[in-house]
């Protein structure tokens, strides 16, 4: 049975070319030069002199901002969505921005890293000034929010943490949290699929697991990480299981980037033993937003909403992190509304008919 979609005006989107001095040099070689896509809603061009708020949507791993704008069978596209719920008047009429923040590591957490680059920086010292100028926004930060889903929705909690100069509210949709249960139990998987381009090739029979573990520095890529990326960078088509792998290594990139070390990051797991090395451990948990309410109190104090929701099924385990994240921001006395709904980590975004209407509402319009 189609879905017919509703007859309501959609509004327009405009499609600008930025040519980031933040980004050029970045050291995976990423494009410099990015389209930057811009929802305007139909209530944009029935005035000349209307301003209105912004909601920049930060797309999850392997997502970008373009990806939603595509065409979605049985479904609506954000877009839609958003045009939609503002004919329902159930949405404030807002700008949507649609960053491009996709990467040859499958994305980034809207974090600065010396390994990947600088996209929190990107986002908020070059593309908000761009669209506050060729647009007619309500150009403060209590006229602009953020959403995103997965890593979108860390990118979203962790901006209002870090970079609440820019952003009144936000909305975190399964966003990473509590790294002890949403990262570390799948390094073992990490591990496997890095340890096919180890060399020599391991051989059935006895080994002396003392040399071998000698031969490694602690996180630090002994080449099976290397020969591992250009697999996937010549492969038309990576599979699940590598999809997985370079989302671990593209963590550890975000949460642990050392320009010294090679790839430009260290590991957190011995790659002969699986054994942890605390250490560099520290330096995940250190980014993990269960950890980081403490000492961001103020940033979180300021928004004038925070939304935070999760599947009680999220098959990475998230609705523990997402849990402990509410009650890490309660404890702080901390404002914020948080949902669960049954269902797991994908294809989720119906959630936004819950905080694009939060959005607008809490943001001056």
């Amino acid at each position: 049975m189609a879905i017919k979609r509703p007859s309501c005006p959609e509004g327009r989107i405009v499609v600008l070319e930025h040519v980031s001095r933040v980004l050029a040099g970045n050291p995976l070689g990423d494009p410099h030069v990015r389209k930057l896509h811009v929802w305007l809603p139909p209530q944009y061009d029935a005035s000349s002199a209307k301003r209105f708020p912004v909601l920049f949507d930060l797309a999850g791993y392997t997502g970008s901002g373009p990806a939603h704008l595509a065409w979605r069978a049985f479904d609506e596209n954000i877009p839609e969505r958003a045009a939609r719920l503002v004919h329902d008047k159930r949405m404030a009429p807002a700008i949507l921005v649609f960053p491009d923040c996709f990467t040859a590591l499958g994305g980034n957490q809207y974090i600065n890293s010396s390994a990947i680059g600088r996209y929190a920086d990107y986002l908020t010292r070059e593309l908000i000034p761009t669209v506050d100028r060729e647009f007619r926004t309500l150009a403060s930060r209590e006229s602009r929010g953020c959403f995103g889903k997965s890593s979108g929705g860390y990118g979203a909690i962790v901006h209002a943490m870090k970079y609440a100069a820019y952003w009144g509210a936000v909305a975190n949709h399964s966003g990473d949290a509590y790294f002890d249960f949403c990262y570390r139990a799948d390094w073992p998987n990490t591990l496997h699929t890095l340890e096919r381009h180890a060399t020599p090739a391991r051989r059935a029979g006895k080994i002396d697991v003392a040399r071998n573990a000698a031969k490694l520095t602690p996180g630090i890529d002994d080449g099976r990480v290397r020969r591992f990326l250009e697999h996937i960078w010549r492969k038309e088509r990576p599979g699940g299981a590598e999809v997985h792998a370079l989302m671990n290594l593209a963590m550890a990139a975000s949460y642990d980037p050392d320009p010294r070390a090679p790839n430009g990051f260290r590991l957190p797991f011995d790659l002969e033993t699986g054994a942890i090395i605390p250490v560099r451990w520290a330096k995940w948990l250190a980014h993990d937003p269960v950890h980081m309410v403490r000492a961001h109190r103020a940033g979180l104090k300021s928004m004038r909403g925070i939304w935070i929701d999760c599947g009680w099924r999220d098959q990475y385990h998230i609705h523990y992190g997402t849990r402990q994240l509410s009650l890490a921001l309660a404890k702080a006395r901390i404002g914020h509304t948080y949902e669960e709904f049954d269902d797991t980590h994908s294809g989720i975004d119906y959630r936004m008919e819950r905080s694009l209407p939060f959005l607008t509402r809490v943001l001056a319009c």
